[in-house]
C-alpha cells in the first residue's frame, strides 16, 4: 500500500498514527488505505468511464467493508485525507458528498489546472513525437521500458488525468489529450471538461456542501514544484469569501517528502470527528 511501505529511513503512517495516539496528539482511529493505483498510474479517486468508478469504489463498497468489519464510523464520523492527487480527492469529495464525509484534509492537492498541468504540454508533445503523435506506440515502449525517462513518465501523468476528467471510451485506453497534437493549442471543448472538475473553480457551486462539514483542513508547500500553492490560495480565498470555515496553512516546502505535515492533519480530523453532528 503507498502510504504503509513506501519511503526509507521515516514513519510510514501507520507508524505515525499510533506515535500521535501514543503521545496523546490524538485518539484512537481506524484508518483504511485503499490500493487505488491503475495502469496509467494513480488517479484522482472520483468516477471515470477510462479509468473505472473510484468514488464509487471508496463509497459504496470500501467505507461499508472498513464499518462492518471494525464496527466503526458511521455519520458523522468519517473523514478523508491525501497528498496531491489524494488531496485532490479529499477536496473533491467533501465538496461533491458531504452525505458521507465529515472532515478532510487537503495536502498539496491538483487545482487551478491551468498551472499545474499545461506547463508540461510541450514536453508532452516533444515525448509522443517519438512515437509519431501516439498515444497507443507510447504506452506499449512506456510498459516495455525497464526504466522510463522522468518526461516519459510526465507524459503518463498528463494521459491518467485526460483519462479522468475527459475519458472517450472509444479511444485507446480511453484517453483524449485536450490539446492538438501538431501544434500544441487548446481544444476549448475539452478543456472545459478537465476545469469542470477544478477545486479552485467551484467552491460556490459546492459552497452548502461544504458548510455541512464539521473540519476542513488545506495545507501547501510555498515552493511547490507545480505550482499548487497558488490554486491552494484561490481556494482559500474563495472559502473566505464565503465564510466557510475552515484551517489553511502555507509551510515553507516544496511537493516532496512532506508526509511530516500530517502530525498536523490527522489530530484535526479526530478531533473534528468528535464534534457532534
Amino acid at each position: 500500500m503507498f502510504h504503509t511501505a513506501w519511503r526509507a529511513f521515516t514513519e510510514n503512517v501507520p507508524e505515525r498514527l499510533d506515535r500521535l495516539i501514543g503521545e496523546g496528539k490524538m485518539g484512537p482511529v481506524v484508518v483504511a488505505f485503499p490500493d487505488c493505483y491503475s495502469r496509467l498510474g494513480g488517479n484522482q479517486y472520483i468516477n471515470s468511464a477510462a479509468l473505472g468508478r473510484y468514488e464509487d469504489y471508496l463509497i459504496d463498497e470500501v467505507v461499508p467493508f472498513i464499518e462492518t468489519r471494525f464496527a466503526c464510523g458511521g455519520n458523522g464520523r468519517r473523514a478523508i485525507f491525501g497528498k496531491s492527487s489524494g488531496g485532490f480527492g479529499a477536496i473533491t469529495h467533501g465538496m461533491r458528498r458531504p452525505d458521507v464525509w465529515a472532515a478532510i484534509a487537503c495536502h498539496s492537492g491538483d487545482m487551478a489546472f491551468e498551472l499545474c498541468y499545461l506547463h508540461d504540454i510541450a514536453k508532452v508533445l516533444d515525448e509522443l513525437a517519438k512515437h509519431d503523435g501516439s498515444i497507443e506506440k507510447f504506452m506499449k515502449h512506456f510498459e516495455a521500458s525497464q526504466k522510463p525517462s522522468e518526461d516519459e513518465v510526465t507524459v503518463v501523468m498528463m494521459l491518467a488525468m485526460a483519462a479522468t476528467y475527459d475519458p472517450d471510451p472509444s479511444a485507446y485506453l480511453g484517453i483524449r489529450l485536450p490539446f492538438d497534437l501538431y501544434t500544441g493549442e487548446l481544444i476549448e471543448e475539452r478543456w472545459r471538461n478537465w476545469l469542470a472538475w477544478d477545486p479552485a473553480l467551484h467552491v460556490a457551486t459546492y459552497a452548502n456542501n461544504l458548510r455541512k462539514l464539521k473540519g476542513i483542513y488545506i495545507d501547501c508547500g510555498n515552493r511547490d514544484q507545480f505550482s499548487l500553492h497558488y490554486g491552494s490560495r484561490r481556494l482559500h480565498r474563495e472559502l473566505e469569501q464565503l465564510k466557510i470555515d475552515h484551517i489553511y496553512e502555507e509551510f515553507a516546502d516544496n511537493h516532496s517528502s512532506v508526509d511530516y505535515r500530517m502530525d498536523t492533519s490527522l489530530p484535526f480530523l479526530e478531533k473534528a470527528l468528535r464534534v457532534p453532528s
